[in-house]
């Protein structure tokens, strides 16, 4: 990596403030490099978003589900893209499962949650 200095930006007044100096410099809000920063900013932010939400989707679906042999990482992240949670997919009934994924992975995640579960 190369060491690039770091700047903090105000958005509000489209100030850049740089290391150790105490006058920020001032952009004119219809100048190219404050949209360039500016989109410098949104790709930041959204790379950030992504990867917090597809961590989120990995620590939900380590839970119970990746522990069901025959499921898969496609079938899961379906059902929790679609359901949002375990519990909500833990009340949906066996036909409801069947008409989501098909007979058999149904079959296969219905019984295993309601195993843990001790409703067998």
């Amino acid at each position: 990596m190369f060491d690039a200095p770091r700047l903090q930006w105000y958005s509000e007044a489209e100030e850049i403030f740089y290391p150790g100096d105490k006058y920020p410099l001032y952009l004119d809000k219809k100048s190219e490099t404050l949209r360039v920063i500016q989109h410098m900013r949104n790709e930041a932010h959204r790379f950030g978003i992504k990867h917090h939400r597809s961590k989120r989707i990995k620590s939900t679906l380590q839970s119970e589900l990746t522990s069901i042999k025959g499921i898969g990482v496609k079938t899961m992240t379906h059902l929790i893209i679609k359901y949002k949670s375990i519990k909500s997919i833990k009340s949906l009934t066996l036909e409801e499962l069947v008409n989501e994924i098909g007979a058999s992975k149904a079959k296969i995640i219905f019984e295993n949650i309601n195993k843990k579960e001790g409703n067998k």
